[in-house]
């Protein structure tokens, strides 16, 4: 059969560019951008003692420049580097210096897709052949490109319309390597203190990304949860619905996902909706995040804004990339339930044994440690204290904890890392946060938070 036309409705196409498939190419692509760095931090570090300045290397290493050449090579390499990099955009992004955080800030959106050619050979080792004569409609214009794998719109013989997610050549085989090496840029910019062991974070990430990569699982994750929202849709108590698209078995394998294409907008366009449209939105938003904790026990941990998008003629919200789902252990689904309660009720002392139980502090820090790990949460759940809609598009609420965080972490020297558990919980919520302050909504907390909270 002919060569499908690319979708008419399709964007503008990014220039596309080849993915270093093999290790020992992505070993050489990063090798190459640890020496365009250290000679970049060679000439300003010379610029500026001829200056008669001191340089700090802090300083040398995350110039604007060298920003820009990390970002470029993670977006063109795709995979677990550039996911880790939009990781540390989504930590660091909002305080960041402003030209720092737009290059960043690339990672966030669409990745370059890789040439058609190599598309095309990916997709006959996933499904054949002749897999164009079985399609009545393929568009080889991706709709979107990410970190893991790029989305193409397909018509099925029968005329269904699909969404079809094409996982990057060699993504799955490059992970270890990929976070290893990255971890070690990372380290070489100083922002990670060498008595901090990030070793269980690693592991943990390389784990996370292993199944992530995995689409079969995805899809797995994908319709238990959108089975979960069903039968609980009577009790959920959403203003705003929401739709979960389908998955098509047929065409789906460990490397490629198909589901239900959704006609929708990216979420920007609800700050085009009035108050009490964005109000609902993240009122419902917030009261599923408590449901996957407290109900579910089932998270999908990733608070990417293009993992939601928006019908404005229905008013609904499309959730979309269940990789990064993960269940919640019902130990850290009741310790979280006491730390909101002991929040809600100004219970210090209830707070902390629930901190205790989820491994936010441990036995070895001190009473003033653990009494600004304790300050930091209690302000954290101010939102469920107060009474009526709080407003998180004038908060300062984030600002604030991020102050405290730094003065807990130089202060009062406290390097500890939480259980992966508890890092993805607050991950959900910081991201979810972010989202109602861009969006300027007011959000009634404690009463999303309701069924979950002791009278």
């Amino acid at each position: 059969m002919a060569e499908k036309p690319d979708s008419v409705d399709s964007p503008a196409p990014r220039p596309s560019k080849a993915i270093p498939s093999s290790r020992l190419s992505r070993i050489g692509r990063l090798g190459a951008l640890a020496g365009k760095i250290a000679g970049n931090v060679v000439s300003q570090g010379a610029g500026q003692l001829l200056r008669g300045e001191k340089p700090a290397l802090s300083s040398l290493l995350l110039t604007p420049k060298n920003i820009s050449n990390i970002a470029d090579q993670l977006a063109s390499m795709r995979g677990a580097a550039m996911k880790l990099g939009q990781l540390i955009s989504m930590d660091a992004g909002d305080f960041l210096p402003g030209e720092l955080a737009v290059i960043l800030g690339r990672l966030r959106e669409d990745a370059d897709p890789m040439p058609k050619d190599q598309l095309i050979e990916t997709l006959s080792k996933a499904w054949g052949e002749k897999w164009q004569d079985d399609l009545l409609y393929f568009s080889f214009a991706p709709i979107a490109a990410a970190s893991i794998g790029q989305v193409h719109k397909v018509i099925t013989m029968d005329g269904t319309m699909l969404a079809v997610k094409v996982q990057y050549p060699g993504v799955r085989k490059s992970i270890d390597s990929d976070v290893d090496n990255v971890a070690s840029l990372i380290k070489l910019t100083g922002l990670v203190p060498k008595s901090l062991d990030i070793g269980p974070l690693l592991e943990d990430a390389k784990k996370q990304l292993h199944q992530e990569a995995d689409y079969e699982r995805e899809a797995q994750m994908l319709d238990r949860y959108r089975r979960l929202v069903q039968e609980h849709n009577a009790n959920l108590q959403l203003g705003s619905a929401f739709v979960i698209p389908k998955t098509y078995s047929p065409l789906t394998s460990d490397t490629v996902l198909a589901m239900d294409f959704i006609e929708s907008q990216k979420l920007e366009v609800l700050e085009q909706e009035s108050q009490e449209t964005r109000n609902d939105v993240m009122t419902a938003l917030m009261t599923l995040f408590f449901h996957e904790i407290f109900n579910f026990k089932l998270l999908q941990s990733d608070p990417n804004l293009a993992n939601y998008r928006f019908k404005p003629d229905t008013k609904e919200v499309v959730l979309l990339d269940f990789g990064a789902t993960r269940e919640v252990p019902d130990s850290i689904s009741t310790a979280y339930q006491s730390l909101l309660n002991s929040a809600a009720q100004r219970d210090k002392t209830a707070m902390q044994q629930a901190a205790l139980s989820i491994g936010l502090i441990d036995d070895s820090h001190s009473q003033e440690q653990v009494e600004a790990v304790l300050s930091i949460g209690m302000e954290a759940c101010e939102a469920i204290r107060h009474e009526g809609p709080y407003d998180l598009g004038q908060s300062d609420l984030i600002s604030r904890l991020h102050e405290k965080g730094m003065t807990l972490t130089m202060e009062h020297n406290f390097w500890h890392t939480p259980p992966v558990d508890a890092l993805f919980i607050h991950r959900k919520l910081g991201g979810l946060f972010l989202l109602a302050k861009r969006l300027k909504a007011q959000v009634n907390m404690r009463k999303a938070a309701s069924i979950w909270l002791k009278s």
